[in-house]
């Protein structure tokens, strides 16, 4: 027999959890049962869901999926319990009415199957009774007397303590297994429990190791940030550090006592005590530990990735330098430099090595080469990798442009993931004839022309904007990377003539097979002439056209509208305002006079409301617009090409490369990046570095301290000669023995954010 339950409905939990109407929670629960994907029903379906943004509409799907796969276990714990013709109704209810997976899993603990423990062995030993009268407390009894009973040789029960040893053992068990029990515990380390770090073997204090600020570490478990939380486990991952969870054991006994009814003048209350104690010390305070670290782990893993998504995203939508010839530049030493020429859609022309550092006469001829390259194939820009002799041929680069009397730019750009790239399957398939370092530098090359549209071609987690990316939970990881690179792939919008596979993929609704058939196409048929010619690619059928068709850019096609981020949909209504205008349709789009004189009011109705419209407006004035930033390059200083030339108090001009929990690094074309701690970030305090920079932001720093051995540069965004701000005080911690009417456990719960055994280092939290 089997327990059935009512249809699930999870949208009520859902819409408590986000602050998200009832209304519009289901809504995008239809949306998505009917295989629309989130950004089509952000950008698409705003009437329907009331004008929720992507973040909301990913929340909304996260939580979905959450509750109806806690659902599913729900049925499943029912179903085993009843079959073990144990499920009671007041059992029912409870499992029911639990909403948490961890409450789930402490309900059903005493019904799971597990091997013999104590109290099992105790049990078939006959000494569940025994174990009953300790647990009723009751007022009157003997407790030997009753112990007696219990003696059998045969049954291996020789002696009075062994029988209540056994009654004991099952006591412990039951406690330990009861759910209020166990969320008790739980709720205590959470609370009042603290993380205590120190060196895996104590005489093993390596004073110049990167953990040598967790030697002697303490912090409220409750206070901890995840960067922090994360550098301990990796420290305890590589043998450096040991880890522990530490809680004042008598408070949670107590209210154990309290839970059990525990009854001081009952003849049974000792062996309950007894029972209590060996139930928290043996069974509970490990596998509860284990809970809570998990539970840490899962909140420092989700801290971890949104840091991770918002450098991402910073990066992918970083402004393009557009649709311009360049020449991309992969810097070497000794295999030399790699030189590639691109037109202005970033097609492969031609490449060149030279040679810098091995002599004048190599030099020389170096210049003579790259100024007929530069001659043969003029570019915009010059984009130079900034690895390993980065900066020298850049200087190499403008040294030359000086006496060539050229005005072309150059830039830095990051080789981040480049070397990822071009041994990929990707850069095998795009250019199977060129060698690895000559795909490196078209990559470079084509990052300075559109950052979106190559890094996708990598993966995200080598593009190095990440913090602790690889000691966290890798599909958690991989599934928002993969949201956020959606994401800004349909902000954005793709030419569908010119984009690759890797970034058509990328595409609502299109994926990795659709993309290879639709590039397949285009390969055999020429351009695409309309988005409708979409429906002649085999395998692309309505649904999926009706996902990706929005984000797909025509220019120069045959309908306008086919540029714009207009949905065909919208196409018949488009026409029909351009014929209420009197204008042809070629002549109204982009125009801003003409749709300054469309009536919203005029075109709403039961399909089309006011939002879609005005959206449709803002189309028809700017149609395809790139919503990106115009790209402007850093300055980096001529004087400073390592860090043997930092000097203290060195004002320099950087770009953010990533912004941290604790702080964000910055590079300053060096080849090494500063760390810009929270506390050096502003002058004002600073709760949240992504609240003050982002990645890719351009920023002045101050060098505060080089450290060459260790290669960590330290800097300062503050104002020179600024006030200390409140990030760099410290709060007075007192002595709750000196002041009898401070109540400790507030007191530790008022502490500076920075814990025992932290130094004033910036570089404390890597």
């Amino acid at each position: 027999m089997t327990t059935e339950s009512s249809a699930f409905d999870p949208v009520p939990f859902v819409s408590k959890d986000l602050g998200i109407s009832a209304r519009q929670v289901s809504a995008v629960a239809k949306l998505f049962a009917e295989g629309n994907t989130v950004p089509f029903i952000a950008r698409y379906r705003k009437e329907v869901h009331g004008n929720l943004d992507e973040v909301q509409i990913s929340d909304i799907q996260e939580k979905l999926s959450y509750y109806n796969t806690l659902e599913s276990r729900r049925q499943t714990i029912l179903n085993s319990i009843e079959e073990q013709g144990k499920l009671t109704d007041d059992l029912r209810l409870k499992i029911e009415e639990c909403q948490s997976k961890t409450g789930l899993e402490d309900l059903y603990l005493p019904y799971k199957p597990k091997r013999r423990t104590r109290a099992m062995i105790a049990r078939e030993k006959g000494l569940e009774p025994l174990a009953d009268l300790i647990l009723e407390q009751g007022a009157s009894g003997d407790v030997e007397a009753e112990a007696a009973k219990f003696i059998n040789e045969e049954k291996e029960v020789p002696t009075l303590e062994d029988a209540l040893q056994g009654a004991r053992d099952i006591v412990a068990e039951f406690i330990a297994e009861k759910a209020e029990v166990r969320a008790l515990i739980r709720e205590a380390y959470f609370k009042s429990g603290s993380i205590i770090s120190q060196p895996a073997l104590s005489s093993e204090k390596d004073e110049n190791s990167k953990y040598k600020d967790y030697f002697d570490f303490s912090q409220p478990i409750d206070a901890i940030p995840s960067h922090r939380y994360l550098a301990i486990r990796r420290g305890e991952t590589e043998g450096v550090l040991r880890r522990k969870l530490s809680i004042d054991a008598e408070p949670q006994i107590e209210r154990m006592k309290e839970l059990t009814q525990a009854n001081p003048a009952s003849p049974f209350f000792q062996e309950l005590e007894k029972a209590i104690h060996d139930a928290y010390k043996r069974l509970l305070t490990t596998s509860v530990e284990i809970d809570v670290s998990v539970e840490m782990k899962m909140k420092a893993d989700r801290s971890a990735v949104e840091v991770f998504a918002k450098n991402l995203r910073n990066l992918l939508l970083a402004a393009p330098y557009g649709e311009k010839a360049v020449i991309g530049i992969d810097p070497g030493l000794r295999t030399g430099c790699k030189c590639v020429a691109l037109d202005a859609t970033g097609k492969y022309l031609d490449t060149i090595t030279i040679y810098l550092g091995q002599g004048a006469e190599k030099e020389k001829q170096a210049k003579i080469k790259l100024s007929e390259f530069i001659e043969k194939f003029p570019p915009l820009a010059i984009a130079v990798g900034n690895g390993t002799a980065g900066r020298e041929t850049e200087a190499f680069v403008k040294s030359l442009l000086s006496e060539m009397k050229q005005k072309i730019s150059v830039v830095s750009v990051s080789e981040a993931g480049a070397s990822v790239y071009s041994a990929s399957p990707i850069a095998r398939e795009e250019f199977p004839d060129l060698d690895l370092t000559i795909r490196g530098a078209i990559s470079i090359a084509r990052r300075l022309q559109d950052p979106l549209a190559e890094l996708v071609k990598v993966d995200p987690k080598s593009i190095g904007v990440g913090q602790y990316q690889h000691d966290v939970y890798q599909q958690l990881l991989k599934d928002k990377l993969d949201e956020v690179v959606v994401s800004c792939v349909n902000h954005v919008g793709v030419e569908l003539n010119t984009a690759s596979a890797p970034l058509l993929s990328r595409v609502a609704g299109i994926g990795d097979s659709l993309a290879k058939k639709i590039v397949n196409y285009r390969n055999e048929h020429g351009a695409f002439k309309s988005r409708e010619e979409l429906l002649k690619v085999s395998g692309l059928g309505p649904r999926a056209f009706e996902q990706a068709a929005g984000f797909l850019r025509v220019r120069g096609g045959e309908n306008p509208l086919d540029a714009s981020a207009v949905h065909p949909e919208r196409y018949a209504l488009v026409q029909q305002i351009a014929a209420d205008l009197g204008e042809p349709l070629e002549k109204m789009v982009g125009n801003v006079e003409v749709v300054k004189k469309i009536k919203i009011s005029n075109y709403i109705s039961d399909d089309v409301g006011e939002l879609t419209l005005k959206d449709i407006i803002d189309e028809l004035n700017k149609p395809g617009r790139d919503p990106r930033e115009q790209f402007e390059a850093v300055g980096f200083r001529e004087d400073v090409m390592t860090m043997n030339d930092l000097k203290e108090g060195m004002e320099l001009k950087g770009i953010v490369t990533n912004v941290t929990a604790f702080g964000a690094f910055v590079d300053i074309g060096v080849h090494q990046d500063g760390l810009v701690h929270i506390s050096q970030l502003s002058d004002q305090f600073v709760k949240d570095p992504a609240d003050v920079v982002q990645a890719g932001d351009r920023i002045e720093v101050r060098v505060l301290e080089v450290d060459l051995k260790r290669k960590r540069i330290s800097l300062s965004a503050k104002k020179k000669g600024a006030p200390k701000n409140s990030n760099d005080r410290k709060k007075p911690r007192g002595n709750p023995r000196q002041n009898p009417r401070r109540n400790p456990n507030q007191q530790q719960k008022n502490r500076d954010s920075k814990p025992r055994g932290f130094v004033n280092n910036p570089f404390a939290d890597l």
